[in-house]
């Protein structure tokens, strides 16, 4: 008898493997270092094909927001054009995506634990912060963008000049409202972007991702924010409404980095399976993409099916990171950017590179 598999991380790759799991009788058993379910930095955008596999999952997209969104509009150089997405998707906190996964995932008869922090994982299994050591019949590292000692991935996949992901949420309003209604916007910035979208509650996410040097030339945060607003007159108008607090940030997000081998018992899901630049909005895909068919592989060929699954889910990924690392290079040059900006106006470019960065999200291989 197979023993009952352990997740590392209750966010969306370690939910969705769960309710797979679950579903299929694994009994998995979820531990998650917050003890409540927090609103997790993150731009919050679902694509088309995201949103198909959360059905697949028994999730529809009314339940997470009821609005779509139906266009992207760049900006770069005080330019802007706007062009339909392939399909509707829409915009969710992470706060309510993660909670509806969860209730999920436990009505489906998994085992979530919070407040469990992991030290460490070795060839013993899993150490936690308390001093106990979990083992499994095999393990799902479903811990983000936070790396494990003895699971971390490569330093040098951060680069000489890592991104840093910043966030801010704004309350609410009406003129902001107005601005960003319908669309998802990229504000294109020297060394980095910023990402706008409404969420279920009205309230609008503001994520950027930055270069290090940018950030520490501006001389921090708030410093930064004025820079920008001053560089970009209509992300100035939206600007105006983030508060006074220093928001969110992570540190050296390691863009196009994947998982090209595996280990047996070891299945590492979204952000430690691939890294997509995030102005692609397909992060949240890569982890309800991985953590579904992860899960698939693990019950058609349990924990030796691991290295396997990790190298296709490698091939997988390869093509929207690569157009979407090709993308991040364009972007972070606004003054280039903007150059192509007529050619996106004229024809399909969009919709293409919105279709050209998104996973395949179905549960098999």
């Amino acid at each position: 008898m197979r023993r009952a598999p352990l997740i590392l991380g209750a966010g969306p790759a370690g939910a969705s493997a769960a309710i797979v799991l679950a579903r299929a009788g694994a009994a998995p058993q979820v531990i998650e270092r917050q003890r409540e379910i927090p609103d997790a930095l993150c731009g919050g955008f679902l694509s088309w094909r995201t949103l198909a596999a959360l059905e697949r999952l028994g999730i529809a997209a009314d339940r997470l927001n009821p609005t779509r969104i139906g266009t992207v509009r760049l900006f770069a150089a005080r330019r802007m054009v706007a062009a339909p997405l392939p399909a509707p998707a829409l915009a969710v906190s992470r706060r309510r995506l993660d909670t509806v996964l969860a209730d999920v995932a436990t009505a489906a008869g998994a085992r979530i634990e919070r407040g469990v922090t992991v030290r460490a994982v070795d060839e013993a299994g899993v150490r936690t912060a308390d001093g106990a050591t979990l083992d499994s019949g095999a393990m799902f590292l479903a811990n983000g963008k936070h790396d494990v000692r003895g699971a971390a991935r490569p330093a040098a996949a951060r680069g000489d000049d890592p991104t840093l992901g910043l966030r801010w949420r704004c309350p609410p309003a009406p003129a902001l409202t107005r601005m960003v209604a319908g669309a998802i916007e990229l504000h294109l910035v020297a060394r980095g972007y910023v990402g706008i979208a409404l969420q279920e509650d009205g309230s609008a996410n503001v994520c950027m991702a930055i270069r290090r040097s940018r950030l520490h030339a501006a001389g921090g945060p708030a410093a930064l924010l004025r820079v920008l607003a001053a560089e970009a007159p209509a992300l100035a108008e939206r600007l105006a409404f983030v508060g006074e607090g220093a928001g969110d940030a992570i540190a050296n997000v390691p863009y196009g980095w994947r998982a090209t081998a595996g280990a047996v018992g070891r299945y590492r899901l979204g952000d430690q399976a691939a890294v997509i630049p995030s102005l692609a909005g397909e992060g949240i895909g890569i982890a309800v993409a991985s953590g579904a068919s992860a899960a698939a592989a693990y019950l058609r060929d349990g924990a030796t099916g691991a290295q396997g699954w990790q190298r296709s889910f490698a091939r997988r990924a390869a093509a929207p990171l690569g157009w979407a690392g090709a993308v991040w290079r364009i972007a972070e040059r606004p003054a280039l950017a903007a150059l192509l900006l007529p050619a996106a106006r004229a024809g399909r470019v969009i919709p293409l590179i919105a279709a050209l960065t998104r996973i395949d999200g179905r549960h098999g291989e």
